[in-house]
């Protein structure tokens, strides 16, 4: 099969899934053509059976800002017709599945496309009322729509109300990329002691995060017990933050550690991961940290409670509580076969659910279909 994907090249959940499904394609030795911007960053090195198209975006003075829509549906189609694909997959509804739809016009040939919808295009720019029908007429002429989450399908057939069907399949994580373990080789680069325990949140810093409610819920264990609390990413939030952490005296406890790579080395040392968001569609670092074996305390907030089964694999709070999470913290970090019967559950939990095979076999699946091959 010859698979042409779109997606955001940079750091974020549906540039890693877009980029990370197309490995496992290419991996199953069907043909994959990413076409973007920029190359994804997670195509840090050649695989076989893979193949970059960029898009390129001029400024043109007729314009107020380019026409990257027209530029990037241009290319599409153009890639179509030269490599003979058999199906796009676009990631976001606007603009991606309104350029494949396009691109499937200019090209000139019946081309299935499976749009994957990720959340910021539905639960941000779904509220926009001059996009909201954009929206609605890329889901519709789709083939195919995923989303990644049960919470992000309700939530799209409360703002959106398509009539089309969308089929949940969850993110996933490559297991060579995060492998469960625990070292604390790394406490010393940073800092950190050995007897002091380390919470994780990874984020864009945006202010729906709620990284304040993570920082008060460090502070309450740090009364208690021994800890650093990592903060890794960059964003709006950033220096705000910043500034809580130093009026509240935590300075010394609070590591702001910017963009980092090679994220599975953090989560090895790391003992609680955070995410306190008040909107969330799935919360891919989350089960990154998960898959390496951090046990995750989670608010109540769209698709983390789907991929934290409270009391079983970790722990949800209601959004802003943070004296529940740091009492649950507290629990964790205080009765070691707790920590450890929640933390089997949840590596069950995340091979039986999770798994990257099991995904793939998903989106497969449906490729398949789409072009009547099964």
């Amino acid at each position: 099969m010859k698979i042409g994907i779109t997606c955001y090249p940079s750091v974020g959940g549906s540039g890693i899934i877009a980029t990370e499904l197309g490995i496992l394609m290419a991996e199953r030795g069907h043909e994959v053509h990413f076409i973007t911007s920029n190359m994804p960053f997670r195509l840090n090195k050649p695989v076989p059976n893979i193949t970059f198209h960029q898009v390129d975006v001029n400024q043109y003075a007729v314009f107020q800002y380019p026409p990257y829509d027209i530029s990037l549906s241009t290319k599409i189609a153009n890639v179509i017709n030269e490599y003979d694909l058999d199906v796009l997959h676009m990631h976001y509804a606007i603009p991606h599945a309104i350029c494949g739809i396009l691109a499937r016009q200019m090209s000139g040939k019946d081309i299935k496309i499976m749009t994957t919808l990720h959340g910021t295009d539905i639960t941000v720019l779904g509220y926009d009322h001059s996009l909201r029908n954009a929206i609605k007429f890329g889901i519709e002429q789709s083939d195919i729509v995923t989303s990644v989450s049960e919470s992000l399908k309700a939530e799209t057939i409360e703002i959106i109300a398509p009539q089309k069907e969308i089929v949940p399949i969850y993110n996933f994580v490559r297991e060579s990329e995060f492998p469960t373990g625990y070292n604390t080789d790394l406490k010393e680069s940073y800092g950190i002691a050995q007897d002091e325990k380390v919470f994780i949140h990874v984020s864009n810093f945006r202010k729906v995060k709620r990284i304040d409610t993570i920082i008060d819920t460090f502070a309450r264990v740090r009364e208690h017990v021994k800890s650093k609390l990592l903060l890794i990413g960059d964003g709006p939030e950033l220096q705000e933050m910043r500034v809580k952490v130093r009026e509240m005296g935590l300075s010394e406890d609070v590591l702001f550690l910017g963009k980092q790579d090679c994220m599975s080395n953090f989560y090895q040392m790391s003992d609680i991961v955070l995410l306190m968001s008040e909107k969330e569609s799935f919360g891919l670092t989350l089960l990154e940290a998960m898959k390496t074996g951090v046990v995750p305390i989670g608010t109540r907030a769209g698709g983390i409670q789907e991929v934290i089964q409270h009391r079983e694999t970790g722990f949800l709070v209601d959004i802003d509580d943070s004296q529940t999470a740091a009492e649950y913290a507290l629990k964790l970090l205080t009765d070691d076969a707790l920590y450890q019967l929640l933390r089997e559950n949840m590596l069950k939990d995340i091979a039986k659910r999770f798994d990257s095979q099991i995904i793939a076999d998903q989106y497969e699946h449906y490729y398949k279909k789409m072009i009547g091959d099964l």
